[in-house]
């Protein structure tokens, strides 16, 4: 076919193509050789090598297998480099079932004689050895990988892929959508010119091939760590980054802003916008708008949809039975890649709209055809959008996306270009293809067996406390449903999903669609409680605002990661609830300060149908009190406790200085006023606000008359309830006389990713900067500066620990 076939995998031959003929093309060089790649593409073969080829059955192993050239082969400048074995190559419905395995300990880079691999374990005494990478040692900006053929680029995927392993082994992070797109990413930056050329990736879980191949590599040990690499793209960090990423569905809207904007400066022609987006992003509503929007400008840009069977993340997929990308498909994309079909589908699409009436029929069947319909995956829907569509194709197979990419960029006039490329998650490393979605964000992890290294003890997670209190109120009534938006691990809705699967209903990745879904759940006298993550719920707020909270609808809004969120950093952070949600009428909203209340918050919000609530709960464990003593009935299935609404507690009594917080924060007052009392004998009365709609006025107003000093504290951004108390004293005069209150929230800046201590040190939220706040605020400014100091620094941050993770 004129294209060098690879040797890392066993790739597939389109039905009806000669596999003789598709061999001419010249011997594969095996890595190491000195065969240029220029001529290894173009020039025919001599006849003569045909015989190094032999058919293999689709039973026997399918790999193409490299050997040595001679000497004398290699200095006679005819037959250099080394033919490969295999003439006939599976259907991708074979491959995908024998992908290889890459394991630690090998590569599929050097390529020997046709043997069974060894299936020996590497023997656990000995230190795993990473891999060597001869060809990405090569690397350190995209231009590098211009000179190399399809063999080479294939081989530098396969570096790439033991690379991203081996980082993401020693700092956690995305690994599943990253080992996917090796191929996609490394064809990508051969095919374009980044930066002139914009490539966007929709979310940023699959962006780690790309930061090592322009110019991150050596810092890739530092990713999601402070004051190292973004585990997303980010603008600020590389001008191969062109567009931040973290939420969904964003990347066809910011690519095709950047065309239209090459459009007007003229430079159209010389730059190209490409968006990558996985078939989970693509549901996103915003991702339909952008491409009716691009079908409709008709503006030259690239979408490729990443489909990887994984809608909903990190907790559904396809284990089994997936539809095959056969070699059928590939055919077809190949074809509809091709310029004169191309034409000849302008043409008849001239011809169809100057036509009245019926079309005739070869016409109509011209187009059919050229617009790849025959195979039947989707393309009507993107057809009718506007766009061109090329698909399917396999995302593993370097020869295709090369040469299908090559070729849309060389079309001038092309408008918006679908490419739908099907890859497998996690591809290449057995512990990520076996379990998609327990390796989708992962904590360190032993690269021999994928275990991953989570520390032990310690009291569950708040998310694991919300479902086992969601399942236990929808046991008691039938009435309690479960909706989330594509998240239902990160969640528990898959916990509460286990019990009771008709009740549970994952709508994608569609915060408005999920937020009016409830609503109108809530109008036929259900209860729904709607779980999205604090930083997630802003893509829905206005269906908060106009289709609950105006309509005083009953939906209960369970907002998870509220505050600051570790390593996944400034996308992530749970700031602006307390907020956006503050400022609405008609809604009740509660922060628990531990396990315990948030069973109680739980069962409370079930507990109120005349109105919407919400409740905000951070990432990580919970605090380890104890549950009887606080009210919680059931062992397995935890049961809360009804609050009434709009009432606070006092948890510690003082008489110096009142420490006002509004959830997670408890924590840190209860360890800040043990310091005052133990290190400065001041005694301090902590208050357990509990809701911030409606404020418990009352106690406010006496904690105000009682203390001297008063601090109100919240993990969230300004404008929630520090601001709320701060407008209620100053309404009910409580701060014209000598009481002196000082607020503290997070920092009017975005914190970016690292270690949750450092983060609440950064934020000036930690025990220490409130027992220093206090001190200073009773005139002891020498010691409130002392409290401060490096060597005074703690250990541990309560109401921190275990928020390392993955969202």
């Amino acid at each position: 076919r004129g294209h060098t076939l690879t040797t890392t995998a066993a790739m597939p031959v389109p039905l009806g193509i000669n596999t003789h003929t598709a061999m001419r093309t010249g011997p594969v060089p095996c890595a190491g050789t000195s065969a240029s790649a220029g001529s290894a593409r173009r020039q025919k073969a001599p006849h003569a090598n045909l015989r190094n080829h032999r058919r293999v059955s689709r039973s026997q192993p399918q790999a193409l297998v490299c050997r040595a050239a001679s000497k004398d082969e290699s200095s006679s400048g005819s037959d250099s480099g080394a033919a490969p074995e295999s003439t006939t190559r599976p259907s991708m419905g074979d491959s995908s079932k024998m992908s290889v395995d890459i394991s630690p300990m090998t590569t599929t880079t050097t390529t020997t004689s046709p043997q069974k691999p060894d299936k020996k374990k590497p023997d656990k005494k000995k230190p795993l050895v990473k891999p060597p990478t001869p060809l990405l040692d090569t690397v350190n900006h995209p231009m590098h990988t211009k000179s190399f053929n399809i063999q080479q680029l294939s081989q530098l995927a396969e570096e790439v892929r033991q690379e991203v392993i081996w980082n993401v082994s020693n700092t956690g992070g995305h690994l599943g959508a990253s080992l996917g797109v090796c191929e996609l990413t490394v064809a990508l930056h051969h095919v374009f010119d980044s930066p002139k050329d914009k490539m966007i990736y929709d979310v940023g879980h699959q962006c780690y091939p790309h930061k090592i191949l322009t110019g991150r590599r050596d810092r890739m040990p530092t990713i999601r760590q402070t004051d190292g690499l973004s585990g997303f793209t980010l603008r600020s960090e590389s001008e191969h980054d062109p567009f931040g990423a973290g939420h969904s569905s964003t990347s066809i809207s910011a690519a095709l802003g950047m065309a239209v904007a090459n459009e007007l400066k003229g430079v159209a022609n010389d730059r190209h916008c490409i968006a990558v987006i996985g078939d989970g992003a693509i549901t996103g509503g915003m991702a339909y708008e952008a491409m009716n929007n691009a079908g409709f400008l008709d503006t030259n840009m690239i979408i490729i949809l990443n489909d990887n069977q994984q809608v909903s993340l990190p907790t559904q997929y396809n284990a089994g039975n997936q539809d095959p990308v056969g070699a059928l498909s590939s055919a077809f994309a190949r074809l509809q890649s091709n310029r004169p079909l191309r034409e000849l589908r302008e043409v008849a699409k001239a011809v169809t709209k100057q036509m009245p009436g019926k079309v005739p029929e070869v016409t109509a069947k011209i187009d059919e055809y050229a617009r790849g319909m025959i195979s039947g995956t989707g393309s009507t829907l993107f057809e009718e959008l506007g766009l061109y569509y090329i698909g399917t194709v396999d995302g593993h197979n370097m020869d295709d996306l090369v040469t299908i990419l090559k070729e849309v960029k060389n079309t001038e006039s092309s408008g918006p270009v679908l490419i739908h490329i099907v890859t497998t998650k996690g591809k290449g490393y057995r512990p990520a293809e076996t379990a998609m979605d327990k390796m989708h964000g992962v904590a360190k992890y032993d690269v021999s067996t994928g275990k991953q290294k989570k520390p032990t003890g310690g009291a569950p997670s708040y998310t694991q406390f919300f479902a086992e209190g969601l399942v236990a109120e929808a046991r008691e009534d039938s009435r309690v449903i479960g909706v989330h938006a594509a998240m239902g691990g990160g969640t528990g809705m898959n916990v509460f999903e286990k019990t009771f699967p008709d009740r549970t209903f994952d709508v994608g990745i569609c915060e408005q669609h999920a937020v009016t879904f409830a609503a109108g759940l809530a109008c036929e006298g259900l209860k729904p409680f709607c779980a999205i993550y604090s930083t997630f719920l802003q893509r829905g707020y206005d269906q908060v605002v106009h289709d609950v909270c105006l309509q005083n609808l009953p939906v209960r809004f369970a907002m998870d990661r509220a505050g600051l969120v570790g390593a996944d950093g400034a996308t992530h952070v749970g700031a602006f609830d307390t907020a956006y949600m503050g400022c609405l009428p008609n809604i009740v909203l509660m922060a628990p300060s531990n396990e315990a209340e948030l069973l109680h918050a739980i069962a409370t919000c079930a507990s109120i149908d005349d109105r919407p609530s919400a409740f905000r709960y951070p990432r990580g464990t919970g605090v380890g009190v104890d549950l009887e003593a606080e009210g919680v009935t059931g062992a397995d299935e935890r049961k809360g406790k009804v609050l009434e609404i709009g009432k606070g507690r006092v948890v510690r009594q003082g008489k110096d200085v009142a420490l006002l917080a509004y959830g997670s924060m408890v924590n840190q007052c209860m360890a800040a006023a043990d310091m005052l009392e133990e290190n400065h004998g001041v005694s301090a009365t902590v208050v357990d606000a509990r809701f911030m709609k409606p404020l418990d006025t009352e106690l406010i107003s006496q904690i105000a008359k009682e203390h001297e000093a008063m601090i109100v504290t919240e993990e969230a951004s300004i404008g929630g309830f520090c601001s709320h108390v701060l407008q209620y004293l100053s309404l009910a005069g409580l701060l014209d006389g000598k009481l002196k209150v000082r607020p503290m929230c997070l920092p009017d800046f975005f914190i970016e990713h690292g270690a949750p201590a450092d983060q609440m040190e950064l934020a000036g939220l930690t025990e220490r900067h409130v027992a220093s706040t206090a001190l200073n605020l009773l005139g002891r400014e020498r010691d409130s500066m002392a409290v401060l100091e490096p060597g005074q620094r703690s250990d541990g941050l309560s109401s921190v620990e275990g928020r390392e993770g993955i969202a």
